[in-house]
């Protein structure tokens, strides 16, 4: 016999069905080639990677910040969908994870301002001239202290990207993906166009909640335009800059009810699911983190937009994954470092709760 439990029941989007609800939130693996026909592009160890939580179970999985152009990856050793010799690669991880029962996902992204950074085992600052190129962001603001300047985008230079997301979308259902993700959190561009912080446009793309939402919609739509009517689309959110839960601190930011009113403008635009996390936008805030601090965000966009959400940030046991989602704040959780540290976690989890394991036939024995 085994026990009914949310973190284990099948959740449906649109014509998919995700075996459970635990799934791997896109984390950076910097470890790309950098130069030449190789650069952006995925090999064996992206595939292991992603390989191994599969077999452990993740009954989705969100492949890393994809860059949607060469001057939009964090690190010159990102992931890119700009060409089709990096959708070739992706195919074969796409492949297997459908193969091993899990939706396969990617999350496509433009770093903005905090672009041309080194991997974070090497310090993460700025890279140097040899690696380095020119940044844009909606404005001419650094994002700290010692890094560059960036441009401020044109308009023209706006509807470019914009196409680059559609166009990136239209690689990665080449590539097999059936869930795509819009990165629109942690200081990158679309966060840096929505928050006063970053955005000092007085143009159709700065000033107001309208002006500022206006590049995420876009880019929500362009892609939703050449996603498949049957298959999801993901966003995912800094639901705050943090800035007005500090109270020494006035200065006009991004809060959790803007996040609650763009989720609104995401649903009607065909936006699936919300992927809610926090912060980023700046250097020098205080963030109070512990157990599932991001969570209680997921259960506003839930309850006051009507969008389904993903819960992330410090879920680490399953009772506490199972107890996030019996209680209604999430529809799903998506780990991150957790599955780093054990690729089968939901094997430990199906255990611990009494549910049934996804094991593959080749490891059934060792149950």
């Amino acid at each position: 016999m085994t026990a009914m439990t949310a973190l284990f029941t099948p959740y449906d989007l649109r014509s998919l069905t995700m075996p459970n609800r635990i799934w791997m939130a896109p984390m950076c693996q910097y470890s790309a080639e950098v130069f030449g026909p190789g650069a952006g592009v995925a090999h064996d160890w992206h595939f292991t990677h992603y390989a191994a939580r599969a077999t452990g179970g993740a009954g989705l999985i969100l492949v890393e910040a994809t860059a949607v152009s060469p001057e939009g990856r964090i690190s010159p050793a990102d992931l890119g969908l700009w060409n089709d010799t990096q959708a070739a690669a992706l195919r074969r991880i796409a492949s297997f994870l459908k193969e091993r029962g899990t939706v396969p996902g990617i999350q496509l992204g433009h770093a903005g301002r905090k672009a041309a950074t080194d991997r974070p085992w090497r310090g993460g600052k700025p890279v140097g001239p040899d690696e380095a190129w020119q940044l844009v962001a909606p404005s001419a603001v650094p994002f700290a202290q010692g890094h560059p300047v960036p441009d401020e985008l044109t308009v023209e230079q706006i509807q470019r990207i914009v196409r680059q997301f559609a166009e990136a979308a239209q690689r990665a259902l080449a590539a097999g993906f059936q869930v795509v993700e819009v990165h629109g959190a942690h200081g990158y561009l679309i966060h840096e166009f929505l928050s006063p912080l970053s955005n000092r446009r007085t143009d159709a793309y700065g000033g107001s909640f309208e002006n500022r939402a206006r590049f995420a919609l876009e880019v929500v739509e362009a892609v939703r335009a050449v996603w498949p009517e049957e298959l999801p689309v993901f966003y995912r959110t800094s639901a705050t800059d943090w800035v007005t839960e500090n109270p020494e601190d006035e200065r006009d930011s991004w809060t959790a009810d803007d996040t609650v009113r763009l989720a609104r403008e995401l649903r009607v635009r065909g936006v699936d699911l919300m992927d809610v996390s926090t912060g980023g936008i700046t250097s020098g805030i205080r963030i109070p983190t512990g157990p599932g601090y991001q969570v209680p965000f997921a259960r506003r966009v839930r309850e006051e937009a009507g969008l389904p959400t993903g819960a992330v940030g410090l879920v680490t046991e399953p009772q506490q994954a199972e107890k996030i989602l019996a209680s209604g704040d999430a529809d799903a959780v998506l780990l991150g470092r957790e599955l780093l540290r054990d690729p089968y976690w939901p094997h430990h989890a199906a255990a611990a709760l009494g549910a049934a394991k996804r094991l593959p036939d080749q490891y059934g024995w060792a149950v």
